[in-house]
């Protein structure tokens, strides 16, 4: 491992990361760093959260500005405020010693005149979300044609979030010689052809996709039925009095409603999503960062710029898509040289996702029994008991009222004394845990949903195909989003050309309709209905006569089997 000193780093730099407390660079800064430095080529990176990205490129942003120069020279794009804060903070940070330097936060949610006044100033590195930008520079308050260089950070949220357009119309008003970097956790399809475009023959820098500290992150899984999730997380919450965690929702609707449970229920808890406006979010992630809530409930996007060191736990309510979002999530514990624990909270139709997680990450599970309700309750007691135990005892403040509470428990010995006051903090602790019963399922129930199941499905037909863009992939997503969960179990998908076919579990098919209908889909309305026909023909199965087709046999979120292309007739088939 070689130290900043070897990077190429200028002395005020150097002391700025002194004075910061690192000593050693991270690996993807020792390979970024000195490449940003020397060459003005292209950069594609791979890191996750956690790995020290922002100084990967923040510092070679800062070393390589014209401080006489009072123009923006360095444009960094991220999809969140959060992390835009973050990351202007960070080169605040680092531009410490640096006279003459201006950084300047451009993000929607918070007052433009305050951005376009702070622009004014002439800031020589701008910070910001495609959104805000794109809009100061139709204002014409932002000048973007002498930025010799464009950060996208977290490219990959940025064009799942919908920015494809807004990064198109921003890098079209920079320099045609600009240095692009691209920072990125996965490499999907997508963003193999955005690099395409984007950047010109790029050095490709890799480090390993766990996060540094995966080694101290044990992972389980918990296998429950997908109505006792809640009182799982509940469970996990009590057996861990001091959870300092996030539990991490598909949706933003998911979010709300489990945090509002839990703080109904009485947990420390709170939830952060886009829908909060930028003060509410902010005093959410103030009140973690301080540790004054033990729970946060977040989605993925609201979470990226949260950085802390210290949380013993995250805990995937939902397993998310990409299985690369998983590592990404569980590295937001076990930093810092300290353990840390990530739990997946699983039904039976996720088994194979979990699976698919350990083959491609490396990571190994380990599967874990829900908490009894005596177990919970013992560990409630003893956590309990350790506060007491070692609480600090003011005799000067509770001195006068001593001979009062002696005379009033004077007719109680020291085990009828114990009793009373485990039964006043506790029984009704005890009470709710009484009669809980065993959330875990039993191996008979852990055949497959099919096996099940059978012959309960609703066969569904909708007015998009493959013309569109659909795909397996995205047809479950869009499954998902409309039911607004991931319960529902998927049976069969078939994909043609401008329609396609798959069958959802009965219970599911009216709420689906309605909720998919008008829906918009690379710009054609969902009209979803009952299919008529049997799968693979008759009804409107007949209609696809000729076209290809896609066979998918799978459930939300499983997996999914590529089988093999016909190259002569363009069929693709999944299975």
């Amino acid at each position: 491992m070689i130290a900043f000193e070897d990077t190429g780093l200028s002395q005020e730099l150097l002391d700025a990361v002194k004075n910061l407390g690192f000593e050693n660079p991270t690996p993807i800064q020792e390979k970024a760093i000195p490449q940003l430095l020397s060459s003005s080529q292209d950069l594609l990176a791979f890191a996750q959260t956690g790995t020290g990205k922002t100084g990967a490129f923040g510092l070679p942003v800062v070393q390589l500005t014209d401080v006489s120069n009072k123009i923006p020279q360095t444009l960094i794009l991220c999809p969140t405020r959060e992390l835009c804060l973050q990351i202007t903070g960070d080169l605040k940070d680092f531009s410490k010693f640096v006279k003459g330097i201006s950084v300047v936060a451009v993000y929607g949610g918070a007052s433009i005149d305050q951005q376009i006044k702070a622009l004014k100033k002439g800031p020589q590195i701008v910070v910001g979300t495609p959104g805000r930008v794109k809009d100061l520079i139709k204002r014409k308050r932002l000048d973007l044609s002498n930025v010799n260089r464009v950060v996208l950070d977290e490219a990959d949220e940025m064009l799942s979030m919908g920015f494809k357009d807004d990064l198109d119309t921003i890098l079209g008003k920079t320099l045609d010689t600009r240095q692009t970097v691209l920072f990125s956790a996965t490499m999907s399809k997508v963003m193999e052809k955005v690099t395409k475009q984007y950047l010109d023959d790029p050095v490709k820098i890799a480090v390993a996709k766990t996060n540094l500290a995966a080694e101290n992150v044990k992972h389980f899984y918990y296998q429950v039925q997908a109505r006792d999730k809640y009182e799982l997380l509940k469970r996990l919450a009590d057996i861990n009095p001091d959870i300092y965690g996030i539990v991490f929702c598909r949706t933003r609707r998911e979010t709300r409603e489990i945090a509002n449970k839990l703080m109904h229920d009485g947990y420390n808890a709170d939830a952060i999503h886009g829908d909060l406006s930028q003060a509410q979010r902010d005093e959410v992630m103030g009140r973690f960062r301080k540790r004054h809530l033990q729970i946060l409930v977040a989605t993925d996007v609201a979470a990226r710029g949260l950085d802390v060191d210290d949380l013993t736990h995250v805990i995937n309510y939902h397993l998310p898509d990409d299985d690369e979002v998983y590592v990404h999530r569980s590295g937001r514990t076990g930093r810092a040289g300290k353990s840390g624990i990530s739990i997946a909270i699983i039904h039976t139709r996720e088994r194979n996702k979990l699976r698919d997680i350990e083959r491609k990450s490396g990571i190994k599970f380990r599967e874990n029994q829900a908490p009894e309700g005596k177990d919970v309750c013992r560990k409630q007691l003893f956590a309990l008991i350790d506060k007491i135990k070692n609480v600090e005892v003011d005799e000067s403040q509770i001195e006068p009222f001593l001979p009062d509470i002696y005379q009033k428990l004077e007719s109680l010995n020291r085990e009828e004394l114990i009793q009373h006051f485990v039964s006043a903090e506790f029984n009704r602790f005890l009470a709710y845990y009484k009669d809980a019963r065993d959330l875990n399922i039993m191996k008979r129930d852990r055949k497959s949903p099919r096996e099940r199941r059978k012959n309960s499905f609703t066969r569904l037909f909708v007015n998009v195909g493959f013309k569109n863009g659909l795909n397996p992939h995205r047809l479950i997503g869009v499954i998902n989003e409309s039911l607004d969960s991931s319960s529902a179990e998927i049976g069969k998908i078939e994909i043609m050309k401008n329609f396609a076919f798959f069958e959802i579990e009965d219970e599911a098919a009216d709420a689906l309709i309605k909720a998919m209908d008008g829906k918009v889909f690379e710009g054609v309305s969902l009209k979803p209905e009952v299919s008529k026909g049997s799968p693979g023909g008759g009804g409107r199965g007949s209609r696809g006569r000729g076209r290809s087709r896609d066979n998918f046999k799978g459930r939300s979120g499983g997996r999914k089997k590529f089988s093999g292309k016909n190259k002569k007739k363009g069929k693709k088939k999944f299975r």
